[in-house]
């Protein structure tokens, strides 16, 4: 199969990171930090030498606030959930994927806090002058998507914690499509709360989450339950990681992002030059087809969406796959406002998502195939 459908999960896993998820779960089967025997110990070592690994690589300041989940939208929904009260307000834009607008729409619905949605158009990311605009005096949150899963467009951090900063605002980063492929600095970019999945662009198997926080952000407990900590005390321990961390941890998603980021130290810049590259190809091909609009531009996170005259998303994402053995993604990608804005709620977008191990070669195979299927529609 060409697997083109990398911004749901990345389809290319670095040897070293899946060895040490089979490893973990050969040699490590005990709970890593719940008991005193060497296994577990093992398994403990294992999962703070991860945080410390995340935490110098994004920047942050703090290994104990950095806190495993089981995919970035539990990450988003801790970091919700755990931050926001009673009349705050909210910044987002039309940009944000479900797992940002459930959970603070549900606070809405609820009455707790009020939400600003900032609109997006085509070929352009959210600035700081629209945050800017939309702050008010109860602005707790700003909540952004770094690279938008549906059309790849890339914001600019540093600008719009600059802008948040003036007001006291925390800024909570949605990396789920841009880590691994865009260098992230909490500390320099001004991020307070940074969200990650591990099994995109980070290279990690699935179960791979990360909230990651700086020291002056105490989010509240979203879940409860033992943490090997205050064993005799029916109370969550107020203390980082545990406050956060209830249950049994998923040691062999945690060893496979370690192993996976030590490689990305190494190819990361090289990734990115090829994704931007290969975008870019793939662009300039799809504008030279009549049939086809266009909602992305060359991108550093091999985001390619677009839509077919005449033809529903799903049903050329369908047929891709049962004709020839390609996968992408048809659809609203979770993500309603951004549909809404650039008017394709009706038929949904054809995304493209390329790894940096994906070939010209397969590329001009989908576009052939693509081609094709085109052909056949405008004969019908």
């Amino acid at each position: 199969m060409i697997y083109f459908d990398n911004a749901a999960t990345g389809g290319f896993k670095p040897h070293q990171g899946v060895e040490a998820a089979l490893t973990t779960m050969r040699f490590l089967t005990a709970n890593p930090g719940r008991s005193g025997h060497r296994l577990s110990l093992a398994g403990a070592s294992i999962v703070y030498e991860t945080r410390e690994t995340l935490r110098e690589f994004f920047g942050a300041e703090d290994a104990d606030r950095v806190i495993f989940t089981k995919n970035c939208t539990e990450a988003l929904n801790f970091a919700i959930f755990g931050l926001l009260n009673r009349g705050d307000h909210v910044i987002v834009s039309e940009a944000e994927h479900n797992s940002v607008l459930r959970p603070l729409f549900h606070l809405q619905k609820q009455g707790i806090i009020s939400i600003t949605v900032l609109p997006v158009k085509r070929f352009s990311a959210v600035t700081a002058k629209q945050v800017e605009s939309a702050l008010t005096k109860n602005t707790k949150l700003c909540c952004l998507s770094h690279a938008s899963n549906v059309s790849g467009e890339v914001i600019d951090p540093l600008s719009i914690s600059c802008v948040l900063k003036s007001q006291g605002a925390l800024f909570l980063l949605d990396a789920a499509q841009s880590a691994g492929h865009v260098p992230i600095h909490m500390q320099k970019e001004g991020i307070d709360v940074l969200a990650v999945a591990g099994h995109k662009g980070m290279g990690a198997i699935p179960g791979s989450g990360v909230l990651l926080f700086q020291k002056h952000v105490n989010p509240r407990p979203v879940t409860f339950g033992g943490t090997g900590s205050a064993g005799l005390s029916v109370f969550q321990p107020e203390n980082y990681p545990d406050a956060l961390e209830s249950g049994t941890l998923n040691l062999p998603a945690i060893a496979s992002l370690n192993e996976s980021t030590h490689f990305l130290r190494r190819y990361m810049q090289g990734f990115g030059e090829a994704l931007l590259k290969a975008t870019e190809r793939l662009c300039l091909a799809l504008t030279e087809i009549e049939e086809i609009t266009l909602f992305s531009k060359p991108n550093p996170v091999g985001i390619v969406s677009f839509l077919v005259k005449d033809f529903p998303s799903q049903e050329v994402a369908d047929l891709l796959s049962l004709r020839f053995d390609i996968a992408v993604r048809g659809g609203y990608h979770c993500a309603p406002f951004m549909h809404r804005a650039l008017h394709t709620e009706e038929e949904g977008l054809v995304r493209v998502s390329l790894s940096p191990n994906n070939t010209k070669s397969e590329e001009s195979r989908f576009l052939k195939a693509l081609s094709s299927l085109i052909k056949e529609r405008k004969k019908q």
